[in-house]
């Protein structure tokens, strides 16, 4: 286990610094938020549907995906694009089913008469918020539906624009949605948490989107529960002297194409290294053909950071908690075993974040924006609540009334005291 680091900022040379900070660039939109999900609460499919039309330009007389357009989305998919998509399912099935299998119930007896345990409950409906996003990104749909469904949901929802691509909406039934609404942004949030007339409420609701959807999940938490407020997506190395430029500019850029807020960094301990990191990241912008987006994202939020030493890098590191992380170091194994705070960690060169992005098992929903410091990502016990109970024989009684008693008096609580010693009493004792 690692232990607890102190951050020497003198410590750090940024060879290159981002030109904006990201945990204050946010835009303002709780009062639009609160209007919509104030107007779906009042006025429901209604007012889904006249926001449906303001924000997407889309009015729709029915919200959800009838089974014949689910499978007709799944026919039209190009065969190796079904054959890609199953194979992600299969993986995060697998992975998710391991998971699964780790979290045990358990009955114990703790004191002579005093039994208690817990059991695993999976949620009764959870709802997943599918994003549009700039490209249709395929994994979304799995990454949020699957591990709901093998952690034994009852009802799973998902959401998604009602412009999204129509791959989408295949996505969603292969991963085992059992209904599916075109409807997105907050209005969808909103739908899922109070229902309406078409969309049913749910338990929970999990997934990543943009501003107003973060916004959106933030009000309606307390009664509905959410999986985490996740901001832009994130990706930071860690590299000694073994670092290879070219590869560690290469997954980088991978990441700051999703979204010109990706933040992406370099933390090394190897001078030459950064500043060659700079470089190569200039140099494959110049073919990159999503450039436009990478190129910002690199310019406002991209950062090359030189350490002093291992301790320093490893300081700074886990006060990043990067949502991706990974080690390109001599011993990563060894460097993994230093840090705690991240999203997912990616041990070695050979683990980059776009195989966990796309289909190798582990989930890419995770913690941004520093609360990897104390949560980890969407995985199958989100969709779990893990309950306890107790029952006690009289010897039990026997074994805890007197404390009980005793607190409960100390305390000035008449009822607690008498709920405490009535079975005594009952009991002759």
């Amino acid at each position: 286990m690692a232990s607890s680091k102190t951050l020497n900022k003198d410590a750090l040379t940024f060879v290159k610094a981002p030109e904006r900070n990201a945990q204050s660039d946010s835009t303002s939109v709780e009062g639009l938020v609160a209007d919509i999900i104030r107007s779906v609460r009042e006025r429901g499919d209604d007012a889904v549907r006249d926001y449906s039309e303001q924000f997407d330009k889309v009015r729709l007389d029915a919200f959800e995906v009838s089974m014949a357009d689910r499978e007709l989305a799944v026919e039209r998919l190009d065969p190796q694009t079904r054959a890609d998509t199953q194979f992600a399912i299969d993986n995060v099935s697998a992975f998710a089913k391991a998971q699964l299998g780790s979290l045990s119930e358990i009955n114990v007896e703790i004191l002579p008469g005093v039994h208690m345990g817990h059991r695993n409950i999976p949620l009764d409906r959870v709802g997943c918020y599918v994003p549009g996003g700039r490209y249709p990104l395929l994994s979304a749909p799995i990454m949020t539906i699957v591990p709901a469904k093998i952690a034994g949901v009852g009802e799973v929802i998902a959401c998604l624009p009602p412009n999204a691509h129509e791959a989408m909406i295949a996505g969603c039934h292969l991963s085992g949605a059992d209904r599916i609404f075109r409807i997105g942004g907050a209005q969808a949030i909103a739908a899922m948490a109070m229902g309406t007339e078409s969309v049913p409420a749910v338990n929970k609701i999990v997934g990543p989107g943009n501003a107003f959807v973060n916004e959106a999940k933030r009000q309606v938490f307390g009664p509905i529960g959410i999986d985490q407020l996740a901001g832009p997506s994130e990706i930071f190395v860690l590299a000694d002297h073994t670092g290879d430029a070219e590869l560690i500019a290469t997954d980088l850029l991978g990441q700051a194409e999703h979204d010109v807020r990706t933040r992406v960094g370099l933390i090394t301990t190897d001078k030459a290294l950064a500043e060659a990191v700079v470089k190569e990241v200039d140099r494959q912008l110049q073919t990159l053909s999503t450039a436009e987006t990478a190129a910002q994202s690199w310019r406002d939020y991209g950062e090359v950071v030189f350490c002093e030493s291992e301790a320093d890098m490893l300081a700074y590191s886990e006060d990043v908690a990067a949502e991706h992380l990974q080690l390109h170091t001599a011993d990563p194994h060894a460097t993994a075993k230093q840090l705690n705070n991240y999203g997912s960690l990616f041990i070695g060169e050979l683990a980059s974040v776009v195989y966990s992005d796309k289909c190798s098992g582990t989930n890419h929903t995770l913690p941004t924006m520093g609360a990897g410091k104390y949560t980890g990502g969407l995985w199958v016990g989100t969709y779990i609540k893990t309950a306890t109970h107790q029952w006690l024989t009289e010897e039990g009684v026997k074994q805890v009334a007197p404390s009980a008693t005793r607190q409960s008096n100390s305390e000035g609580l008449e009822g607690h005291r008498r709920a405490a010693q009535i079975r005594v009493d009952r009991m002759g004792q």
